[in-house]
């Protein structure tokens, strides 16, 4: 498999996964992760096209989005409550494949050497990051969190 392959099968398995969050969290919160994983749909589109851009959208919403995982595990664990909540079984096993599919893509993206220039690398990541963390308040936003 190439790592293009791998970092947009990586951005795909976490984007389901965090749909299934969706689809059973109380109150369903169906809206509120499709608006938080739409900056996942330009790395998978791009890495299933091998385009070497795909790695550069990729890297900020993985690490993003196992820290995220990470916080949530901490907190299961009662080690810190950076993000607090109740989880369902089936909310913890989708952390497990989110982080995991997070961790597999970051290794990917640092094995895979691209021709990217630095500046447009350093753009897209700051770019996607920026995305990233705009579409996570986005979905914070009354009407789209309890839709």
């Amino acid at each position: 498999m190439t790592y293009a392959r791998a970092v947009a099968y990586s951005s795909l398995a976490a984007l389901l996964a965090l749909y299934v969050v969706g689809a059973v969290s109380v109150p369903p919160g169906s809206l509120r992760h499709e608006v938080q994983t739409l900056p996942l749909w330009f790395p998978i589109v791009a890495g299933f096209q091998n385009r070497e851009v795909a790695k550069w959208a990729a890297v900020p919403c993985f690490i993003l989005w196992l820290t995220l995982m990470i916080s949530i595990w901490l907190f299961l664990l009662g080690w810190a409550r950076i993000i607090t909540g109740h989880f369902s079984p089936i909310e913890v096993a989708m952390t497990l494949v989110v982080g995991a599919s997070s961790i597999i893509g970051l290794s990917a993206a640092v094995r895979w050497r691209t021709v990217v220039r630095p500046v447009a690398a350093f753009g897209l990541f700051v770019l996607f990051g920026t995305l990233q963390i705009i579409a996570l308040r986005l979905s914070f936003i009354p009407y789209i969190a309890s839709r």
